[in-house]
């Protein structure tokens, strides 16, 4: 992974945005390796982001440049962040009996795919452990029934802590997670949902496209919020079926987009290249 930051900027749209952002990088002698930007019109809202070396030879000031970043983020109403990649985002995994998604998400981690430390996997079942073992990584069995689903969730957010997570992933995790815990972690546990959303909430997706007879299935990736299935989409993606395809296929064609659009969508958080807004996204080439 190259040493660079990346800058992630949103706020009212104006004149002259991008000229002084680029202006106070350039001041610095940033060697900008990336630059995108967008604006929504109807809102009037601008966002951008920036990626330039940290390992040149005249290495960079990044605390000189966020300080006078400071300053001119506060002139002009801008939202920002400012991350170093070197620095590895800590992911917890969590998931109970489909292992498709959990074995993806740790093969791309093992090759190098994804830039990140996984220092824990929590299940409410044990078909993961193994999976877990193989990888070297730590397992949590935290069983929920409706009467310890409080104090499971209480568990589950001390691991967190203890292990210093930033990022949640739900790889196929079956159950709904309540109000307090989504506010624990804004804009960062990743849901993977077998369905085009908004199409086919709930638990049983696949039976009811098929009920349905759509021609199309698909899967989405969104960030978690209170409200079931409705986060902000990262990522969709379909693929095309007939009359001839029963639930059965439905199911075995929707596991390969689920692995799909849940590293993506996992990928492009890591990489910073998300930006919420509203109940949407922004995600940047």
């Amino acid at each position: 992974m190259k040493d660079s930051a990346v800058l992630l900027i949103d706020c009212p749209d104006r004149k002259g945005l991008v000229a002084s952002v680029a202006s106070l990088l350039y001041q610095r002698g940033a060697n900008i390796l990336h630059a995108d930007q967008h604006q929504d019109h109807d809102l009037g809202l601008f966002f951008m982001r920036v990626e330039w070396a940290l390992d040149s030879p005249d290495r960079f000031d990044l605390d000189g440049f966020k300080t006078a970043f400071a300053t001119l983020a506060a002139e002009l109403g801008m939202r920002w962040q400012l991350i170093s990649r070197a620095r590895q985002t800590r992911v917890a995994l969590f998931c109970s009996q489909y292992l498709h998604c959990m074995a993806d998400l740790l093969d791309r981690w093992k090759s190098g795919e994804l830039h990140c430390d996984i220092p824990l996997i929590i299940s409410n079942h044990r078909e993961v452990e193994p999976l877990a073992g193989f990888y070297g990584i730590p397992f949590e069995f935290v069983p929920i029934t409706p009467a310890t689903r409080a104090a499971a969730e209480a568990r589950q957010l001390e691991l967190l802590a203890r292990h210093g997570v930033e990022l949640v992933v739900l790889a196929r995790y079956m159950q709904i997670l309540s109000p307090a815990f989504v506010a624990r972690y804004p804009a960062s546990i990743i849901n993977v949902h077998h369905s085009f959303l908004p199409a086919f909430t709930g638990a049983r997706p696949y039976h009811a496209a098929h009920a349905r007879g759509v021609k199309l299935i698909g899967a989405t990736s969104h960030y978690v919020t209170g409200l079931l299935d409705d986060g902000p989409i990262i990522e969709q993606d379909v693929a095309r079926i007939s009359h001839r395809d029963q639930v059965e296929d439905l199911v075995d064609r929707g596991r390969d987009l689920e692995r799909i659009v849940l590293s993506r969508a996992v990928r492009w958080h890591l990489d910073r290249r998300i930006l919420c807004y509203g109940n949407k996204t922004v995600v940047f080439d």
